[in-house]
């Protein structure tokens, strides 16, 4: 059987993440994945989140995160923190804040 674990992670992505539709594109990417959660800008010019999903759609939404981004994005780096294990979903969908 595959792997079904639910993950809660963290994440902030540093460069050029902010003016680039980088939520919107990591929300379209989530949603496809069928990953939870939700992400936002920050003062300092970078995005930080939380994804909740199964360990394989995390690991994927990890490196879409470190590699891909949105396509006028400039990613220098992107931190993962905090990772649990969860028992169930603690939100309904993926989204962006304000």
């Amino acid at each position: 059987m595959a792997e079904s674990k639910l993950i809660s992670v963290d994440f902030e992505v540093f460069g050029i993440v902010q003016g680039v539709f980088f939520r919107k594109y990591t929300q379209r990417k989530a949603k496809e994945e069928s990953v939870r959660g939700w992400c936002k800008n920050t003062e300092d010019g970078t995005v930080v989140g939380q994804l909740e999903g199964t360990a394989d759609k995390i690991a994927i939404m990890k490196d879409w995160l470190r590699t891909t981004g949105s396509p006028s994005s400039r990613i220098d780096k992107a931190e993962f923190k905090n990772e649990k294990e969860i028992k169930e979903y603690t939100f309904k969908s993926f989204s962006i804040k304000h």
